[in-house]
């Protein structure tokens, strides 16, 4: 079985960070992913999927993302369901994150299309303690390349449907 999500796109809003009684970090966010198509009016579409990550995952993301950090997403995604306060039940879906990457470039926090020389930051709890970036270079005819077709994400309060 395969349950896989990979995302590309900006934070809504600044991520929250909490601790469990246990002592375990977790931090919830939000990316808005645009979609591949316009619509008939030439608008672009964005979705807005709600990601979770633990532990120093948890911890980086919070320190050192903000709303509209461009973000990579690597994760699975989970369902749940719970009762409201009205009786009613409620549905979630959400991203439970792997890894997440911090993709803004070094001199922009809206890169744009033909500006390929990112800072790629690795928030798995991989690297040691303090050191979380590692210069890549993306070009145009990589197999995954988000910039080289993109066009940037602009997140408006009025445009987040919560």
């Amino acid at each position: 079985m395969i349950n896989r999500a990979v995302l590309v796109g900006r934070l809504t809003k600044d991520p929250e960070l909490r601790y469990t009684q246990s002592n375990l970090a977790v931090v919830s966010f939000t990316v808005a992913v645009n979609r591949n198509f316009t619509t008939q009016e030439g608008k672009n579409e964005a979705d807005f999927i709600s990601c979770v990550a633990w532990r120093k995952t948890a911890e980086s993301v919070g320190k050192y993302m903000k709303k509209g950090s461009l973000v990579g997403v690597d994760g699975r995604i989970q369902t749940g369901s719970y009762e409201a306060q009205d009786g009613s039940k409620r549905y979630t879906t959400e991203v439970i994150c792997d890894n997440v990457r911090f993709l803004d470039s070094k001199s922009s926090s809206a890169p744009s299309s033909n500006q390929n020389n990112f800072q790629t930051n690795d928030f798995t709890g991989n690297k040691g303690k303090d050191d979380f970036s590692s210069n890549e270079q993306l070009n145009d005819d990589d197999d995954f390349n988000p910039f080289s077709n993109a066009t940037n994400i602009v997140v408006n309060d009025d445009d987040i449907p919560f």
